[in-house]
């Protein structure tokens, strides 16, 4: 099964999960890469190679490129956006692209929850309502 379509990410997690951190994604998140899907193609492999390195960078071996930043802290969740993301769809804009990945992260349980997949183009800001929704304490 190629890894650019949505009904990869089942096993996109099982691959990741192997790694440093558990990876889940909100029920709302599918429905976002699906939007975005149409409009670029790579975005499934993207999304992969961001989590293998962006994200490994910046948790596991703590090298900050600058690509993420804190939008919120909660007692126990931290939630992040990464607005550096590469896509392959969009060549010649680098990390650049507009793309923004918003996440909780879990240090202490070493688990990454995926809450929103959006273009600038679209919306200006994240989904406060959706963060709320899932992490109000």
């Amino acid at each position: 099964m190629s890894l650019s379509s949505i009904e990869a990410l089942p096993i996109l997690q099982r691959n990741i999960n192997k790694a440093e951190h558990d990876i889940l994604f909100v029920p709302e998140f599918e429905q976002d890469i699906l939007k975005l899907k149409s409009k670029f193609e790579t975005l499934g492999n993207d999304f992969k190679v961001f989590i293998e390195t962006a994200l490994k960078l910046h948790h596991h071996l703590k090298v900050d490129n600058e690509g993420i930043r804190d939008l919120t802290y909660r007692k126990k969740t931290r939630i992040l956006e990464a607005f550096k993301f590469a896509c392959r769809s969009m060549k010649g804009k680098g990390s650049k692209t507009g793309i923004k990945v918003i996440y909780a992260y879990f240090e202490s349980e070493k688990r990454i929850e995926f809450i929103e997949i959006y273009h600038q183009e679209e919306k200006d800001i994240e989904d406060r309502e959706r963060i709320y929704k899932y992490y109000n304490s």
